[in-house]
C-alpha cells in the first residue's frame, strides 16, 4: 500500500519538476528527455532486421546462379529452387514461436543476442554447402533467426521508445529490412552466391557485439519486479535530466492493473482478444498483397516481363523500397498509422491491377506473334512502373505498420504469446504464398494472379477503415486502456 501511494504521488504531484495531471506531466517529462542513447540502442537492435533483409533478398540473385551452376551436386531444378526461396518462411514461422517463448523467459535483449547465432550458422552452412540439402538447411536456420528477429525487435523498440518517437523508430525495423534486401540485390551484381553468403553473415555478427552494451527494456524489467534495474535502463535511454521515477511509476501501475502472468482464459478479455484479432488480420492481409512472392521472385518476374536487365531492375526496386520506407518513418508520428495504411492499400490495389493488365496485354501480343518471332516489348515500361508503384505503396504503410501496431497494442503480460501468434500467422501465410506463387501464375495466368492480389489490397483498405485504431501519440499503457474501455494510467 505504501509503494502504491508513493507511485500515485509521483504521478499526480509536481515532484521532480512535473506539473499536476498526467497529460501536462507527460509533456513536461518529454521536454526533459534526451534521445541520443535511445537512437543508439535502436540502431544496435535493427541490425537484426538488416540481417533478416539479407535472408529475404538472398534467394533472388542466388537462385538463377544455382540453377545455372556446373556443379551437379548444387544445381537446383525448378522444384528445388521453389523450396530454396520458400523454405526460409517455414523456419521463420518456427522462429516466431521460439521468439514468443524466449522474450518471456530470458527477456528482449538476450533473445535478440541469441538470434544472431542461427543467422551466422545458417550462412556458414550455405557457404560450405556440398549438396542441395545443405543449402536448404542453411536457409531454414537463417529463416529461424528471421522469425525470432521479426518478433523481438519491434517489441524491444516499442518498449524502449516513448510515444513521441515510437512510430519513427518502429518504422526503422522495416527500413533496415529493405536496406538489407537492396544490399543483397546490389552485392549480387558483383559477387557469386558463396561470397554473398559471407557478406550476409556480417550484420548478425555486429548485432551480437553491439547488443552487449545495450539495456534490457524497462517494461520487461518491471514485469519481473526489478524496479532498480528498470530505472537504470530508463536513465540510460532518457538521459540524465529526465525524472525517470515518474515514467517508471506510470509503467508499474499499468503492469499491476493487468494482474499476474498470462493464462489462456485471458483470451476472453476484450483487452486481449480484440488486439490479437487485429494483429492476426494485419499479418494475413500484409501477405495477401503478394509482397513476399514478388520480392522472392523479383528477377524471375522481370524475366517473364521481358525486362532484359532483370537483376538491375531488382536493385532499382530495392532502392525505391528503401526511399519510401524512409519517408514512412519520417512522417509516421505526424500522419498516423491509419491514414498511411489506407494510402498504401490504394496504391497497391492500383499497381497490381496495372501489372495484371500488362501481363494480359503481353499474352495477347504473344498469341498474335508468329512462332519464333520476338513479340514487341513496347509495354515493358508498364511492368517496371507497376512494380515501382507497388513497392512504394507497400513501403509507405503495409510494410512497416503491421509490425509497429503488433508491438503497440498487446498488454505486457500477453505480449510474448500474442506476438508469437502474429509472427506465426505472417510467416505461414508467406510460405503458402511464395510456395504456390508459380502454380498460381500457371493456373490463374500471370494476369489473374496479380488481379487476385489487387482484390486482396481492396479488402485490406476496408478492414483498415473499419477496425484499425489510431495509436500515434499514445503511450503503450493508453493504447491498452483503449481496448479495455478504461482511461489509461
Amino acid at each position: 500500500m505504501e509503494i502504491h501511494n508513493e507511485r500515485r504521488r509521483l504521478l499526480d504531484s509536481e515532484g521532480d519538476g512535473l506539473p499536476t495531471g498526467l497529460m501536462s506531466g507527460q509533456v513536461a517529462y518529454l521536454s526533459k528527455v534526451k534521445n541520443t542513447k535511445l537512437y543508439l540502442a535502436t540502431f544496435a537492435s535493427v541490425l537484426g532486421p538488416m540481417s533478416f533483409g539479407f535472408v529475404l533478398g538472398y534467394s533472388s540473385p542466388a537462385i538463377p546462379e544455382l540453377m545455372r551452376t556446373s556443379d551437379s551436386r548444387l544445381q537446383l531444378d525448378a522444384v528445388q529452387a521453389s523450396w530454396f526461396g520458400s523454405i526460409v518462411t517455414l523456419g521463420a514461422a518456427a522462429g516466431g514461436l521460439l521468439g514468443g517463448w524466449m522474450v518471456e523467459k530470458i527477456g528482449r535483449k538476450l533473445s535478440l543476442m541469441f538470434c544472431s547465432l542461427p543467422y551466422v550458422l545458417g550462412f556458414t552452412i550455405i557457404i560450405a554447402a556440398q549438396n542441395v540439402w545443405m543449402l536448404h538447411i542453411g536457409r531454414v536456420l537463417t529463416g529461424l533467426a528471421s522469425g525470432v528477429t521479426s518478433l523481438v525487435v519491434p517489441l524491444y523498440i516499442s518498449e524502449m521508445a516513448h510515444e513521441k518517437v515510437r512510430g519513427a523508430l518502429g518504422s526503422c525495423v522495416q527500413l533496415m529490412v529493405v536496406l538489407g534486401i537492396m544490399g543483397v540485390y546490389l552485392a549480387g551484381l558483383f559477387l557469386d552466391w558463396r561470397w554473398l553468403a559471407i557478406c550476409s553473415s556480417i550484420p548478425p555478427t555486429l548485432l551480437m557485439v553491439c547488443m552487449c552494451f545495450m539495456p534490457e527494456t524497462p517494461r520487461f524489467l518491471l514485469s519481473q519486479g526489478k524496479r532498480r534495474e528498470a530505472e537504470e535502463a530508463l536513465r540510460f535511454l532518457r538521459g540524465p535530466d529526465a525524472p525517470v521515477a515518474w515514467e517508471c511509476a506510470r509503467i508499474e501501475e499499468a503492469c499491476e492493473e493487468q494482474g499476474s502472468r498470462f493464462q489462456m482464459s485471458d483470451l476472453k478479455d476484450p483487452g486481449v482478444f480484440k488486439p490479437l484479432m487485429i494483429g492476426i488480420m494485419l499479418m494475413i492481409f500484409q501477405q495477401m498483397t503478394g509482397i513476399n512472392a514478388i520480392m522472392f521472385y523479383a528477377e524471375n518476374i522481370f524475366e517473364q516481363a521481358h525486362f532484359k536487365e532483370s537483376d538491375l531492375a531488382s536493385v532499382i526496386v530495392g532502392l525505391i523500397q528503401v526511399v519510401f520506407t524512409g519517408v514512412a518513418a519520417l512522417i509516421m508520428d505526424k500522419a498516423g498509422r491509419k491514414v498511411l495504411l489506407i494510402i498504401s492499400g490504394v496504391a497497391m490495389a492500383l499497381s497490381t491491377t496495372a501489372f495484371g493488365v500488362y501481363f494480359y496485354l503481353m499474352s495477347k501480343l504473344h498469341s498474335a506473334t508468329t512462332p519464333g518471332e520476338e513479340p514487341h516489348t513496347d509495354l515493358t515500361w508498364l511492368a517496371l512502373a507497376s512494380m515501382a508503384f507497388f513497392i512504394s505503396g507497400f513501403a509507405l504503410g503495409w510494410g512497416p505498420i503491421p509490425w509497429l501496431i503488433m508491438s503497440e497494442v498487446f498488454p505486457v503480460k500477453v505480449r510474448g504469446f500474442a506476438s508469437a501468434v502474429c509472427v506465426l500467422t505472417n510467416w505461414t501465410m508467406a510460405f503458402l504464398i511464395t510456395k504456390i506463387f508459380q502454380e498460381m501464375m500457371n493456373v490463374l495466368t500471370s494476369a489473374g494472379t496479380f488481379w487476385l492480389f489487387a482484390s486482396m489490397c481492396a479488402l485490406n483498405i476496408i478492414f483498415t477503415i473499419v477496425f484499425i485504431p489510431e495509436t500515434k501519440g499514445k503511450t503503450l499503457e493508453q493504447i491498452e486502456a483503449t481496448f479495455r474501455g478504461t482511461s489509461g494510467p
